[in-house]
């Protein structure tokens, strides 16, 4: 009976050790080595020039991702009897975009297959995900704020313009946004197919959200329409404006997050941001 194990990192200096039973499926033992990221719940598995992709406790949302096609290939799901649940996805050979590579077709193509996607909708909903209005949005952006934050002179500005304009961002079709999306979250492989991969910050919203991030940070605004005839948008004031409101609303969240992990540098980079993004 094979076994292997793998040793997850939960904090600094501190590991657990979970023991698989891999009868079922690899049959023998597997070389189980971090795969970095930010949560250490990521693994590469290595076994006779094989290689599998493993993580702790992934969504049930990936098996619909891996039907879908929006991410590789999930060859199978294990419940360990402590209740975590261990996923295997198909390794993957290639590589990320670069930030040029985000203006192609191909990337506005793969935002709206899964923009359109009921199968991703529905199983998000029945995870007990609702849709994020943008007055939700905004109440979770304010309350997220320190002291320290609350008073920064552009953050108060951005938040002023958040409130005046949020009933005006209007939104007739919720969709699940991906939530984090940059360049390093899109893999191509070598035999051409494209993903887009990390789907923990997955939510019900206004597509406006994905696309905003996307056209803001790699898109030339002169090419906007462009991008978005391949995604199959026109570009509206009434879009710009949930473009410019979203873009705003999730710089301040980064700005959050880079202050809670003590990255003052990035944190300072954002709020700089936001007077660039509204006057973009």
């Amino acid at each position: 009976m094979a076994v292997f194990f793998i040793y997850m990192e939960i904090m600094p200096y501190k590991f657990t050790l979970l023991k698989v039973n891999t009868m079922d499926y690899l049959g023998r033992e597997w070389e189980i080595t971090p795969a970095g990221g930010a949560t250490g719940e990521a693994f590469i598995a290595r076994h006779d020039g094989q290689k599998l992709f493993l993580k702790r406790n992934s969504s049930p949302f990936l098996a619909v991702l891996s039907a879908e096609g929006i991410v590789p290939k999930l060859i199978w799901t294990k419940r360990m009897e402590n209740g975590d649940v261990i996923t295997a996805q198909e390794w993957m050979n290639g590589r990320e975009l670069s930030p040029a590579e985000m203006c192609e077709e191909s990337v506005a193509e793969l935002l709206q297959k899964i923009h359109q996607s009921t199968p991703l909708l529905n199983m998000l909903r029945r995870l007990g995900k609702t849709a994020q209005t943008p007055i939700q949005i905004l109440a979770s952006v304010k309350n997220s704020l320190d002291g320290e934050l609350r008073e920064d002179k552009a953050i108060k500005e951005t938040i002023h313009f958040l409130e005046q304009k949020v009933n005006d961002v209007n939104c007739d079709h919720y969709v699940v946004c991906h939530g984090d999306i940059n360049h390093n979250n899109l893999l191509l492989s070598d035999s051409g197919n494209l993903y887009l991969i990390d789907w923990d910050e997955a939510i019900i919203a206004d597509p406006a959200m994905d696309i905003s991030m996307l056209l803001y940070s790699y898109v030339e605004k002169d090419q906007w329409e462009e991008w978005l005839a391949k995604y199959g948008m026109s570009l509206t004031q009434e879009l710009s404006l949930r473009m410019k409101w979203f873009v705003l609303a999730q710089t301040i969240q980064t700005t959050v997050l880079h202050k809670k992990k003590n990255r003052l540098a990035d944190m300072n980079r954002c709020i700089e941001y936001l007077t660039f993004a509204q006057e973009y």
